[in-house]
């Protein structure tokens, strides 16, 4: 017999906003070791994919690979806030290639 699911409205709220806080921190991170690296172009786009995947990873180790436990699905984990840290990327992205490279 399927068991049905129920989730407290607060408390995945507050894992969905921790999941944004943590990809846009990351896409921090990523934009100025992106900037220092002298990426370019689509190299520095994919560079910022990748850099997703591999938070996306970290969050899903972080909540022991049971995301069912926190989410109703595995798309809150894999998709959400993946494009609202692209600004922040590429904003820090320009910013310390600008430092380590024109300067």
């Amino acid at each position: 017999m399927d068991e049905i699911r129920s989730f407290n409205e607060e408390n995945v709220l507050n894992n969905t906003r921790i999941i944004n806080n943590s990809r846009t921190f990351m896409s921090i991170i990523g934009g100025v070791i992106t900037g220092i690296l002298g990426f370019t172009g689509l190299t520095g786009f994919v560079f910022y994919f990748v850099f997703m995947a591999i938070t996306t990873v970290g969050l899903a180790a972080k909540a022991g690979f049971t995301v069912h436990s926190y989410f109703d699905s595995w798309n809150k984990i894999v998709f959400d806030g993946i494009l609202g840290g692209l600004l922040s990327f590429v904003l820090f992205w320009t910013f310390a290639y600008d430092i380590v490279h024109i300067f």
